[in-house]
């Protein structure tokens, strides 16, 4: 059953893609998709265009609950990108999927900067199980490098269309350098947590990749040979994270 659901974050109303599988189960797992960084002019109103049909295959193929939000500033979703509002929109999604009545354990999904900001979102929320990373960075060390032109990017592809916004330059660009990945998945080691990266990705460089595994000490890495940046269209990478998923039900099973 698909459903277009509603919730709020810091009183900004998003928009979220529901999938409910077919079951008499009472107690489902959950799963939280989240997207990355919208590209191009006008990117934001498409960022996680292809996110549904994956909780769609991930939900009717699998058995989980699944939801994919539309982060603040993507879509129809109220309100203006900053990294710091949408880590807050992922911990809210995660509160809404837990209070589902048939949500039990949860876990992360994240392409791009959803990997990272999952990761940083599993280190504040202790009931999120496990967490997934597709073509993470290990932090935004380059957003941090130049701000204003990650403002300007920000615009120019929809996720930032107050001209007022933001209000305080300075500290929506600390955000750049207070939030990172690395950093927080050293607090993840009682979770699970899978690294997926192409090895040809020219966005993200796989070193990355291999910084995130190491700080946190014991991850499911794979390195996708000749994969790019967008692993959510490579079969390879969907091929292990729905392969990691199955394990992580299955053992969520025998935990329960």
């Amino acid at each position: 059953m698909t459903n277009v659901h509603h919730f709020h974050s810091e009183g900004l109303e998003l928009v979220a893609h529901l999938e409910m599988p077919e079951s008499t189960d009472e107690i489902l797992p959950g799963v939280l998709l989240v997207h990355g960084f919208p590209e191009g002019p006008g990117g934001g109103a498409n960022s996680a265009g292809t996110l549904p049909e994956l909780a769609n295959r991930i939900s009717s193929e699998m058995g989980f609950i699944s939801m994919a939000p539309l982060l603040r500033g993507t879509g129809e979703s109220e309100g203006c990108f900053s990294l710091a509002g949408w880590l807050t929109d992922v911990r809210q999604a995660v509160s809404e999927l837990n209070n589902h009545p048939r949500v039990g354990q949860i876990w992360l999904v994240g392409f791009g900067s959803g990997g990272a900001i999952s990761i940083c979102a599993a280190a504040l929320e202790a009931n999120v199980k496990g967490v997934g990373a597709l073509a993470a960075p290990a932090d935004w060390a380059a957003w941090a490098a130049s701000p204003k032109r990650l403002l300007i990017h920000a615009r120019r592809a929809g996720v930032i269309l107050d001209p007022n916004f933001p209000k305080d330059f300075d500290s929506w660009a600390a955000e750049l350098k207070q939030i990172s990945a690395e950093t927080a998945i050293a607090k993840l080691n009682d979770k699970s947590v899978l690294i997926v990266h192409g090895t040809e990705d020219d966005v993200v460089s796989s070193l990355e990749a291999r910084a995130l595994s190491d700080a946190h000490g014991n991850t499911d890495m794979r390195l996708i040979e000749g994969a790019g940046h967008h692993l959510r269209h490579d079969p390879r990478a969907i091929a292990v994270l729905l392969g990691w998923l199955d394990r992580q039900r299955r053992t969520g099973k025998l935990e329960t």
